[in-house]
This record gives structure tokens, C-alpha cells and sequence, in this order.
């Protein structure tokens, strides 16, 4: 029983990955093959040959005037997923194509739905549009995961363990003493967890990315869109300072930073990260450490996730973890996946 919501759009890529190459990446346990044609637009289809499943992004596999060659027995396909030739015969069997996946480009993503088409609806794909804005630079990465995606919807959404895995990075002693608040919008389908610290240790990751020493002022407001997306709007200020009544915020420095939790297979997980500043727009050496570390801090997640996901596959069926306050981000995330699952023809509970 899978554990993976379907019927759901997921980021497959960045945009910058995917150009005049063959490009693989596994989403949801499906192997999907990308391409870049020469008009610009990015192609999906299934990276497995109808004729002998031989997978086409695997050399001597080739692309050639946007058609993808197969290197076992030269089968051709367009950017369409239509055959086009077929060796040693002019007839080609109807059967003879590969069904794209439904794909969009946005906010420097490529996403891609998994699962039944006719139920792709485009204006459900949250947005992070500061990610390719003018007004914002963004640093970003991509780190695979040995545990199940669950377990990093976890640890984002509680984010006090900054405190303690990420100390001397983006952990102080605030994160983990502040109470957190949480709502849940059930239309919408999304989490919302804040925690607003009025007077904390500024980490070295915001003190030397902004400049600020001593005591600051430190909002994080956590934005989870389930399965995919989850969107921290981190403000950084000087203590006391709030924003204008007109929503204005001239004294603080805002940095966005976005994951997309994308599951590879039911145990592993492609973490997308980015950071996006509104603040020293092109200052490479900014660029440079925030890249740098916000990659460290991911690290120690990826790490640690890893270590939990072997204790958590060995544990014995019907083990009661204990909650606490600051889990209920996580806890209301985990309601919303399972009601995801509960759509689908079957379903196995999110651990």
C-alpha cells in the first residue's frame, strides 16, 4: 500500500537542469524521461521503450531533431511521445507511443502530475513566484533523500530543532523556547505554523548575510501545501522594528525559502531547496555563503532523516510516538496528506 499521495502535481526539476539533453529523474517510483526541444518547451514521457522497456535515457540512447532514439533496437519517438519509426517495418503498431505526463513550467520549477490526467487542474500548483522574480536573488540545490518525504514534512514544519542539529548555523536558543501558533485552512488545503521571536540571538547565517550584530528581531512563518510545496517567510529585523500599517517593512531583510518535497520512492526523496533575499541583490560573495551554508544546514537534515528512516522501517508495527506542542504543524500536515491518500483508490497511513 503506498504512502505516496497520487493524482498530484510534484517538481520534478529545476528549470535550468532540463536543456537539449536526455534527462531522468524518478518521481513517485516512475521513471520519467525530460528533454528540452528547440522551441524551448520541456517534454515528459515514460523513460522506457514500448517495445523491450529498454530505458531511453540510457546510452546509446540519443536525441536527434527533438526525437528520442532508443539505443536497444532503434524505435523513435517524438517530443509528443509518438513512434515514429519502427525497424524493419513502415507500418507502426497503434500501441506504439509513450503518454506524456501533464507538465508546467513556473517559479523555476518543472512539475509534473502523477497519476490520472484528466485530473491535472494547472491553477492548483502552488506558487512561489519570488523564486524568478527581479526583486528577489535565489540560491538553490537539490540533495537526495534516503527516507521516506514524510519525514521531512516533519522537520520543516518543527522547526525548533534548529536549536539543537543546526546550532552555530540558524539554530539559538529562541527557536526551540518559542511557543508556535498553527492554523489550518481545510478548503485550501493548507498548514500555516508561525513562531515570531521579538528579541533573539541573530545566527551567523543571517548576521552575515545581512550585516545585523547583537540581539534581532526574528519571524519565521511556515506555508505548507500539501504534498509538495512548503514556503518559510523568514523576517529579520532589528529589534522593535514591525512593519508599516501598509504592510510596507523598509527596516527588516526578508529571505524566502522554499522546499519541494518530492518523493522518489516510498523510502527516498528528491529535496529541492532555495533561498530567495531581497536584500544585496548582487553581491556574489552574499550568494556564495548563504548557498554554501543553507547546503550545510540541508546536509544535517539529510543525515539525520536517514539515520530515522532506518529506525523507523525496523520499528515494530503499532509503536506510539509521543507529540507535543510544537508538533502540531506537523500533526495537521499529516491529516491533510492522509485525507490526499483517502482520494485514491488505495492508501496506507503516513508514518
Amino acid at each position: 500500500m503506498s504512502s505516496i499521495p497520487r493524482n498530484q502535481w510534484y517538481v520534478a526539476a529545476y528549470s535550468s537542469e532540463i536543456g537539449q539533453d536526455l534527462f531522468s529523474r524518478t518521481i513517485c517510483g516512475e521513471p520519467i524521461l525530460f528533454w528540452r526541444t528547440r522551441s524551448g518547451q520541456v517534454t515528459a514521457v515514460p523513460d522506457r521503450c514500448v517495445h523491450r522497456r529498454f530505458p531511453l535515457s540510457q546510452a546509446p540512447s540519443r536525441l536527434v531533431d527533438d526525437q528520442v532514439v532508443c539505443g536497444y533496437h532503434g524505435f523513435t519517438y517524438g517530443a509528443d511521445g509518438k513512434c515514429v519509426f519502427v525497424p524493419g517495418q513502415s507500418r507502426i503498431p497503434r500501441t506504439a507511443r509513450l503518454l506524456p505526463y501533464p507538465l508546467v513550467e513556473q517559479d523555476s520549477f518543472v512539475w509534473v502530475f502523477i497519476g490520472d490526467a484528466a485530473k491535472a487542474d494547472v491553477s492548483s500548483i502552488p506558487r512561489a513566484p519570488y523564486l524568478a522574480s527581479p526583486a528577489y536573488t535565489t540560491v538553490a540545490g537539490m540533495e537526495p533523500l534516503q527516507a521516506r518525504f514524510s519525514l521531512l514534512v516533519d522537520n520543516l514544519l518543527d522547526l525548533s530543532h534548529e536549536t539543537y542539529l543546526h546550532g552555530g548555523y540558524i539554530g539559538t536558543p529562541e527557536v526551540a523556547e518559542t511557543p508556535i501558533t498553527t492554523e489550518v485552512d481545510d478548503d485550501a488545503g493548507i498548514v500555516y505554523v508561525s513562531r515570531h521571536m521579538d528579541d533573539a540571538e541573530c545566527p551567523p547565517f543571517y548576521a552575515k548575510s545581512t550585516g545585523l550584530q547583537g540581539r534581532i528581531s526574528r519571524w519565521q512563518d511556515i506555508e505548507y501545501t500539501p504534498p509538495c510545496l512548503y514556503k518559510l517567510h523568514s523576517r529579520i529585523a532589528p529589534v522593535g522594528s514591525v512593519p508599516n500599517p501598509d504592510g510596507s517593512d523598509p527596516d527588516a531583510f526578508h529571505v524566502e525559502v522554499v522546499y519541494a518535497i518530492t518523493p522518489e520512492t516510498e523510502h527516498s526523496t528528491h529535496d529541492f531547496w532555495s533561498v530567495a533575499r531581497d536584500f544585496a541583490l548582487g553581491d556574489e560573495e552574499v550568494s556564495k555563503f548563504l548557498a554554501e551554508n543553507n547546503r550545510t544546514v540541508v546536509l544535517q537534515d539529510v543525515e539525520a532523516l536517514n539515520v530515522l528512516e532506518g529506525v523507523v522501517s525496523a520499528e515494530p508495527a503499532g509503536y506510539q510516538e509521543l507529540s507535543i506542542n510544537i508538533d502540531t504543524g506537523g500533526l495537521a500536515a499529516r491529516r491533510l496528506l492522509q485525507r490526499q491518500l483517502a482520494q485514491q483508490p488505495t492508501s496506507a497511513a503516513i508514518s
